[in-house]
């Protein structure tokens, strides 16, 4: 049985959180662990027709922010790794310098410290230069960013189409096998590819 532990911050996007959840929820061989902060528990009031008891009725473990002594603070309790997602910028910053004065971001302080993969769904825009420093530096420290951004090579239609494409990349760079997203295998006919062409120096 692996163990993930899913922290959601109140950063905009708490639909992210949700898709993964749900994600996990399919895994029978995975343990899901959740973290919300108070602020998510907020934001998803003001975001979605859900609350943050439907957030914790897909998870198998639920702790309280303010629970430092809950097994996911230690790294004696092993883990397979950690995604918060969405990131606030404020919980990005106190990863970034061990400031670990509530469970989830003591939890993520553990996976780095204990190299597990950490995965960080930064939710933030536009970006000013101490934001890029502080992501820079948890580059550096073994974190892995994983903006929430959309990609558009699977068509989306939806916007769940769109949350669960980077949900399932997110769940690529845990090694949990999933059927989520889409995955690119190349142009869909021979017909829709357009090969590059070679210009001589005389056009270009």
């Amino acid at each position: 049985m692996r163990r993930i532990i899913v922290g959601v911050t109140g950063a905009s996007g708490s639909l992210y959180g949700y898709t993964m959840l749900r994600a996990l929820r399919e895994c029978k061989d995975v343990e899901t662990h959740l973290v919300l902060s108070s602020q998510a528990k907020r934001t998803i009031e003001l975001e979605m027709e859900k609350t943050p008891a439907d957030f914790e009725a897909l998870a198998d473990v639920v702790h309280d922010e303010g629970d430092l002594a809950a097994a996911i603070s230690s790294g004696s309790f092993i883990t397979n790794g950690m995604v918060v997602m969405p990131c606030s910028v404020k919980s990005a910053s106190a990863i970034a310098h061990s400031l670990n004065a509530n469970l989830l971001t003591r939890a993520a302080d553990v996976c780095l410290k204990e190299r597990r993969p950490l995965v960080l769904g930064i939710r933030e825009t536009p970006l000013h230069l101490g934001h890029l420093r502080t992501l820079v530096q948890l580059a550096e420290i073994g974190a892995t960013i994983l903006p929430l951004v959309p990609a558009m090579y699977s068509k989306p239609k939806t916007i769940g189409d769109i949350v669960a494409q980077t949900v399932g990349k997110a769940l690529d760079l845990l090694g949990i096998e999933h059927e989520v997203a889409k995955r690119w295998t190349g142009p869909a006919s021979q017909a829709d590819a357009r090969p590059a062409q070679r210009r001589s120096r005389g056009q270009r």
